[in-house]
């Protein structure tokens, strides 16, 4: 029964006896859910790590296990993990530099602070996978001379490598300066020119839909501007000539960096896909003129894009409030208002600019209390999470909008126990309020009996700790596999019936 125990593995009651039962039982599923736990001690890490291999990887970048604790050769995963973490010794790296298992090799190549050997002799390795992710990951020297690797995927893995110096990256991005790689990933394995179907039959082809390559490696070579152009430390200038670029994945690219000039940002609002334009509607780099061309902008996205904009002009926001749906979020301009613009947004005639004030959860009171009690639906429903809104307040808003704020009031981390019971019997039910109530640490027995009535409320309120424990028996033999894993992580789970689990599987 792999759905109660790896729920059991997660309950926060379990007893240090069962808990230790479990490690030394449980499969695999069930393992790696254990080392998740956030009260696991040293020894009881260690005997987990000892079972599994996956589980061991967790506790290791968990910070619960120690060099001390792991044999590389037994435990390469384990030792990977730690190399990872700064945490393992340099002979770990050098042995695992020759190790067998390709896997281990290119996970090795990801490690921070390996050795000038190690890299030397992963920078040499057969595999071409093991090289390009050591390209991607490593420091600036080796990524140099990475850059001249004649094979074209190393090289797009070096163009997206923050470390690598802006004069590599920009020979890159243009291709001037270095020799012509001889291959590609297309090439190793089709013959020229190639051009790969879209709709390749073959089920056992790795390569991409616009893989293709006439002896130039033509698709990687657009792989490699593209990572270029979105590494920051590639030099603006050298970016700025692919503005006008055939290719809409660069121009895209380029639209979302925020170190080019203004006139380079001029030419990409002219550009005639509008997700470019869309992407550079929302860079915070533009200035304000280009912010209020693109406000007209009727592209699909571009003024909706804009709206997250975090420096936009007051006036542009409320005149976007009205013409575009971003929905209740809160938006960076709103996030970041003054108190005197907070104060203007919340009593703006627009009811969409009052809801989106309305998503601050630090309004003063006199402000919160004014929008709890607006006349328009949406604006109320974004307030009622706000805290400190009372009982009084919240019943009120739920008297005057109904189901169309109950969701939002049950939402609310003041709700009383009574208003959440009283949610919860609505006839007919406010579904949405009843997911929010199965999650809410004011929520009662009673109410929690209605949220199982809710097949997605169901899994939620299976878990609660209120839930009496003869409930939380009978839901460990329901249908649904994530009500029985709720449940078996329940807190109110009997110990009899959690011993019951480990000794019956």
């Amino acid at each position: 029964m792999p759905h109660p125990l790896r729920g059991l593995a997660a309950n926060p009651a379990l007893p240090r006896t069962l808990l230790d039962r479990l490690i030394a039982t449980a499969d695999t599923d069930t393992l790696v859910e254990l080392a998740d736990r956030p009260d696991l001690s040293h020894a009881e890490a260690v005997a987990l790590a000892a079972r599994d291999e996956y589980a061991a990887i967790r506790l290791a970048y968990a910070g619960l296990l120690t060099a001390a604790d792991v044999d590389p050769v037994a435990q390469p995963s384990a030792a990977l993990a730690l190399l990872d973490e700064r945490a393992g010794p340099p002979a770990w790296a050098r042995l695992l530099a020759t190790h067998p298992a390709m896997e281990r090799r290119e996970k090795l190549a990801a490690c921070p602070d390996l050795p000038s050997d190690v890299v030397a002799l992963l920078a040499a390795d057969p595999e071409i996978r093991v090289v390009a992710e050591l390209a991607l990951w490593t420091t600036s020297e080796a990524a140099t001379r990475l850059a001249e690797h004649p094979h074209a995927e190393v090289r797009r893995s070096v163009a997206a490598n923050q470390a690598a110096p802006p004069a590599v990256l920009a020979m890159l991005l243009t291709g001037d300066g270095l020799p012509p790689a001889r291959w590609c990933l297309v090439c190793d394995h089709e013959p020229v020119p190639f051009e790969h179907d879209p709709h390749c039959p073959r089920r056992d082809c790795a390569l991409p839909p616009d893989a293709a390559c006439d002896g130039g490696h033509q698709s990687t070579v657009h792989a490699i501007q593209q990572a270029a152009l979105g590494n920051p430390a590639t030099p603006p200038a050298a970016c700025a000539a692919f503005a006008d670029h055939p290719s809409a994945l660069l121009r895209h690219e380029l639209a979302c960096r925020t170190d080019l000039s203004a006139s380079t940002y001029a030419r990409l609002a002219e550009d005639a896909v509008p997700w470019t334009r869309a992407a550079l509607a929302a860079n915070p780099a533009i200035d304000e003129a280009l912010q209020r061309r693109l406000a007209v902008d009727d592209g699909h996205n571009v003024r909706r894009s804009l709206a997250h904009h975090p420096h936009l002009p007051l006036d542009l926001l409320t005149s976007l409030a009205d013409t575009v749906r971003t929905g209740p979020v809160l938006l960076p301009r709103v996030a970041a208002a003054s108190p005197g613009e907070v104060n203007e947004l919340a009593q703006s005639p627009s009811s969409a600019v009052r809801m989106l004030v309305a998503q601050r959860r630090d309004l003063p009171a006199e402000l919160r209390d004014a929008l709890a009690a607006d006349p328009d639906a949406k604006v109320v429903a974004s307030v009622a999470p706000h805290p400190g809104l009372s009982e009084a307040q919240l019943r009120t808003a739920l008297d005057r909008h109904g189901d169309r704020v109950a969701a939002a009031v049950a939402a609310n981390p003041d709700a009383p126990s009574a208003l959440l019971a009283d949610l919860a019997h609505r006839s007919p039910p406010a579904r949405k309020a009843l997911r929010e109530i199965a999650l809410h640490r004011h929520a009662t027995a009673p109410a929690l009996q209605v949220c199982l009535t809710d097949p997605r409320a169901r899994r939620t309120a299976a878990g609660h700790p209120a839930l009496p424990p003869s409930v939380v028996a009978e839901l460990l033999g329901d249908d649904d596999w994530q009500v029985v894993e709720a449940a078996a992580a329940n807190p109110a789970l009997p110990r009899a019936l959690a011993e019951q689990l480990i000794t019956s599987r």
